[in-house]
């Protein structure tokens, strides 16, 4: 019999002007410029702080900071359950709203 393992990484990608957070079945989206086309990498990820590189119209990359616990606090999640199983986030573009849930 095989044990099938969690998924430990998260995915982070842009849809217009929003941010989406994934993990497991959990999809968070918020608002963020309208000018982001795309984030290019993750740099850091420190339980619930990221560290990107953002490609902006206009602009060459930029790093920029999300803290996503005050937007897990707001949407009421228990923010140490949520982010503790999360050792690592990835840009996924590829993956469609289909599999987001």
């Amino acid at each position: 019999m095989s044990v099938q393992k969690k998924e430990d990484y998260a995915v982070l990608k842009s849809d217009h002007q929003y941010t989406i957070f994934i993990f497991r079945n959990q999809v968070i989206r918020f608002v963020t410029s309208s000018k982001l086309e795309k984030y290019t990498s993750i740099k850091e990820w420190d339980h619930g702080y990221l560290v990107v590189t953002a490609k902006y119209k206009n602009l060459n990359g930029m790093e920029e900071y999300i803290d996503l616990i005050p937007i897990l606090q707001n949407l009421y999640y228990d923010v140490d359950e949520f982010l503790n199983p999360i050792k690592e986030v990835r840009i996924d573009y590829a993956i469609s709203m289909a599999e987001e849930g």
